[in-house]
């Protein structure tokens, strides 16, 4: 009621245009933003509109001029669209006396009526500081993404039992985990909503479970990438209007609710049964379709939590940490990753100093419970002693000991027991992209991986700085347009990996999920398993690629990426050599021009075409230059091996 009072008091003029409509019947897909600007400037009158429409006219050329005349026309469309479609709203008159619509108060923590809403109402900077007394030290409670629902996507997933195969690809590859697995029992599945759909669950001492998939609509971005790689005969999603598939979201809402079964989760690590453990990185704000969210999310996935990470400034820590939205969550027990981020340029010095700390309070309190001669506290701290560097394993034992040192009581104990949250050994990571790890944190990342403190770095490779808009790093291939390199970079890619390899104590692996997803979790698994330093370099396309079809085809550009040798999949565990066998395995298979050519895979995207068009004849010799680099180097990595032979 109070807005309607307010626009019919004030005299305001309300239009209204179908944008989504306009821009998917141009081909623009979900892009609105030209349409718009147009309805913008045709109702604002704040210049005379037909200069206002050659301005937009000649930006659009400026701007997309580089793409191609298909999409220069298109956008040229989308405003004299924009200016013809624009419908005006009469305001009826009893909008000047609407009553305020009675609305129940949400059951939400504090943090969010306080601060997140506000802050997303753009009233932020209304808050006193009262309202942040409870957070001097910095912290910011966990899990609050999942309050913000958007509700932004146009489409969104709609599952279709009878085609589903229960692989779990979908949720796996899911850049914001809208898409999940459920198992429930009788029980649970009597108890569900009405509209839920499941089907009777596939494996071994599963009977008595029920599975199905679960959306939330209000979370999910609808970029598609999960009825894209579905792996069905015939998909098992497919993308509907958000408006049908609202009623989905009260499935999603109970299924969340579901503890995890101890049996399902017994199972061994694989691609499926990763994705019935709880994602705590959830509901970011990273773009649809991203290329690095899925391999984050999977190590809170892989890790749980007792994940520590310290994050580089960059499209990680924006999507990660991004006040007062706090994505990385808890699960049924309130328990959940670690996250700060410090700055650019020491991340990797900032992750090693968690690592260190926590190491370094572990080993006081062993020591302490050392000291203690109660059986019970003695016997669980053995086992606790026996699983000590075993992150995997070494849960319950934590668990058994802290229930021991409780029900001992002595004052030692208890001194103990204030510091019982290091007691488990934690997994701890430090994310960063490119710009980060190749560049700017280099230097501090080598220092990491020649401590040999067992810290795992996971760099998001976009081969950009994607998130201040595309300027080349050493990440960047030769021939990519990017901001410093507007003519094709001329100098080949820095290779990070054998770099790291040539300390010989490293755990080193290249990755690409939509190539071979087993691949990726096996390389967390044994990242993570390895004490020592370990490095994972995970594939990401990004915006800033301008992939043709657009972000909807992230995971299949990624194995188009790997089929065409523009990237290689391996891995080099030095634990394999103490036991006398080949560290270094190459994953990737040769390139297979048959499939795609590499030529075919660069010209799909924007920052390689676009030099095609503005300067031809350098194109062709940077990209001849560019394929004969990928193939040398897939012949080097099949070299590489032997010297271990």
């Amino acid at each position: 009621g109070k807005m309607k009072r307010y626009i019919a008091e004030n005299n305001i003029s309300l239009y209204t245009i179908d944008a989504i409509g306009i821009a998917r019947n141009l081909g623009l897909g979900n892009k609105t933003s030209i349409v718009l600007q147009s309805a913008f400037f045709k109702i604002a009158d704040v210049i005379p509109f037909e200069d206002a429409k050659e301005y937009m006219k000649a930006a659009v050329v400026k701007s997309f001029g580089a793409k191609g005349e298909k999409i220069v026309s298109m956008n040229h469309e989308a405003i004299t669209e924009g200016e013809a479609n624009i419908k005006k709203i009469e305001i009826p008159a009893d909008w000047a006396t609407a009553a305020d619509a009675d609305v129940a108060e949400a059951n939400v923590p504090d943090y969010v009526k306080n601060i997140l809403n506000p802050c997303n109402k753009q009233v932020g900077d209304k808050l006193p500081v009262s309202t942040f007394m409870d957070m001097v030290d910095g912290h910011l409670p966990q899990g609050m993404a999942a309050y913000e629902k958007r509700g932004i996507a146009v489409d969104v997933p709609q599952w279709i039992p009878e085609n589903c195969i229960q692989c779990n690809q979908c949720s796996l590859v899911c850049p914001h985990a809208a898409i999940r697995p459920v198992v429930l029992d009788k029980a649970q599945a009597e108890a569900a909503p009405e509209n839920m759909k499941t089907k009777k669950m596939i494996g071994k001492g599963m009977d008595e479970y029920v599975f199905g998939i679960v959306v939330t609509p209000l979370d999910c971005s609808g970029c598609g990438n999960c009825a894209k790689v579905c792996p069905a005969k015939e998909s098992a999603l497919v993308m509907q209007p958000i408006d049908s598939q609202m009623d989905q979201q009260a499935c999603f809402d109970y299924a969340v609710t579901i503890p995890p079964k101890a049996d399902v989760l017994a199972g061994p690590m694989n691609v499926k049964n990763s994705q019935f453990r709880q994602p705590l990185l959830e509901f970011s704000g990273a773009c649809a379709g991203c290329g690095e969210t899925p391999y984050a999310k999977l190590i809170t996935q892989i890790c749980g939590d007792r994940t520590y990470i310290s994050n580089a400034t960059g499209c990680s820590s924006i999507w990660g940490g991004s006040a007062p939205s706090t994505p990385y969550t808890t699960n049924h027990e309130g328990r959940g990753p670690a996250w700060a981020n410090s700055l650019f340029e020491d991340n990797a010095e900032h992750g090693l100093g968690m690592a260190v700390a926590a190491k370094q309070l572990r080993e006081r309190l062993a020591n302490q419970i050392a000291e203690l001669d109660n059986p019970a506290v003695v016997e669980a701290a053995k086992a606790w002693k026996e699983t000590y560097n075993s992150g995997a394993d070494n849960d319950q034992p934590t668990r058994d000991l802290i229930a021991a040192l409780e029900a001992c009581g002595c004052d030692k104990a208890k001194e103990i027991l204030d510091y019982k949250e290091y007691l488990s050994k934690k997994s701890v990571w430090i994310f960063g992209g490119d710009g980060w790890a190749y560049d700017i944190g280099f230097g501090g990342l080598d220092h990491v991986l020649a401590s040999g403190e067992d810290v795992n770095i996971m760099v998001f490779d976009t081969e950009v700085y994607s998130n201040t808009g595309g300027q080349a790093s050493k990440s960047t291939p030769t021939g990519a347009v990017a901001q410093f390199a507007a003519g094709g970079k001329p100098l080949k890619k820095k290779n990070l990996a054998e770099i790291a390899m040539s300390y010989g104590y490293v755990y080193v692996a290249q990755v690409a999920l939509g190539y071979d997803m087993n691949q990726t979790v096996k390389a967390i698994k044994e990242a993570e398993a390895y004490h020592g330093p370990s490095l994972i370099i995970g594939y990401a396309p990004c915006i800033n690629h301008g992939i043709k079809g657009g972000m909807t085809n992230t995971q299949q550009i990624i194995k188009n990426a790997v089929l065409a040798g523009y990237w290689h999949t391996f891995r080099f565990d030095p634990a394999l050599a103490a036991e006398g066998k080949n560290p270094f395995q190459l994953d990737s298979k040769a390139p297979d021009a048959d499939k795609i050519t590499y030529r075919d895979f660069i010209m799909n995207e924007v920052r390689y075409s676009s030099l095609m068009r503005k300067f031809p004849e350098k194109a062709e010799e940077l990209f001849v230059e560019a394929e004969a680099q990928a193939m040398e180097k897939y012949e080097h990595w099949t070299k590489y091996g032997k010297l271990f032979e």
